[in-house]
């Protein structure tokens, strides 16, 4: 059941996203993290001005600091309930805009990209692909169930996987790139397009019960259901004897309750633990600045039974 969010909390997130400067900052910061002097040059406006604007967003629970060596780089929020409010809004926004276009304008005449670099990307796509495949064992499951479908090379590994595949994307343009790319690469896998909710793999799949034995979790895109979630809804159609992977952005383990810090392997042990996992493999993947925690886990029951048997 989807947690509801106090209208106070609701409140201070219009207000600080309800002005024009802050609203083209979210805007930005939707595509990937950047620094000060990046978003600076990108609205045309001095640095202090726009540290000022980004402390009152992150205050408001809106973005996050992350520090890269010495310098300090700003992104959106991975609270749940934060990544809804700001899918919500930034979907309804027209880049071409006249209160937005300038501002990519401006990045793109003095060289900053403001897409994520695609080597970086095209890397970390890879080593997801590589953990799927050094830890999927010989042979080849009846079917496999990827939620999350914006890694094809991920994909293709994990279509590998399984003789029967179903792909869950959770936008629009996410499913046509998916479907696109398993018809270019001669693959067989059925994408299915289900609404960003507390549900991430959507009730008709879900009342079919525990009859997928691979299941993968790609949760490297901003959600707005919580781990805890996601992690049941994969234990609810997992077969007795499949099993789990899992990617997970290490920042967003990294802030346990109300900010408090904790160790990201240490806390996704333990979420996989209280969700009905046994993990056999957890292991950091790093591709530029993504720093992404990959994890194979298995039904800690069936551990049990065999550790008796």
């Amino acid at each position: 059941m989807q947690l509801m969010t106090e209208a106070s909390e609701v409140v201070t997130w219009l207000r600080a996203a309800g002005e024009p400067t802050r609203l083209r900052l979210l805007a930005l910061c939707t595509e990937r993290e950047f620094s000060v002097s990046e978003l600076a040059l990108a609205v045309g406006q001095s640095g202090p001005r726009v540290s000022r604007h980004l402390k009152i967003l992150c205050a408001a629970g809106l973005l996050s600091r992350l520090r890269l060596g010495q310098w300090v780089h700003y992104r959106l929020a991975q609270d749940p309930a934060a990544a809804r409010f700001l899918r919500a809004l930034v979907a309804d926004l027209d880049p071409s805009d006249p209160l937005l276009a300038p501002d990519r304008g401006r990045m793109s005449a003095a060289g900053v990209a403001p897409a994520p670099d695609p080597a970086a990307r095209t890397r970390l796509d890879e080593a997801l692909a590589t953990f799927i495949d050094t830890s999927a064992g010989a042979g080849r499951r009846g079917s496999a169930l990827i939620v999350g479908v914006q890694h094809h090379a991920m994909l293709a590994s994990a279509v590998r996987v399984a003789l029967d595949c179903t792909g869950i994307a959770h936008s629009r343009r996410a499913a046509q790139a998916a479907s696109a790319f398993v018809k270019r690469a001669g693959l067989s896998c059925r994408i299915i397009f289900t609404e960003p909710t507390d549900a991430p793999i959507g009730p008709e799949l879900a009342q079919r019960g525990p009859h997928f034995e691979a299941v993968v979790l790609d949760r490297l895109a901003p959600q707005a259901a919580p781990l805890a979630v996601w992690l049941a809804a994969g234990r609810q159609v997992l077969a007795s004897a499949g099993r789990l992977w899992l990617f997970e952005r290490y920042d967003a383990l990294a802030a346990g309750e109300e900010g408090v810090s904790t160790r990201p392997l240490a806390r996704l042990r333990n979420l996989l633990d209280e969700a009905g996992f046994a993990c056999e493999r957890l292991s950091p993947i790093q591709a530029g600045r993504e720093h992404v925690l990959a994890a194979v886990a298995v039904p800690a029951w069936a551990v049990r039974a065999a550790n008796v048997a």
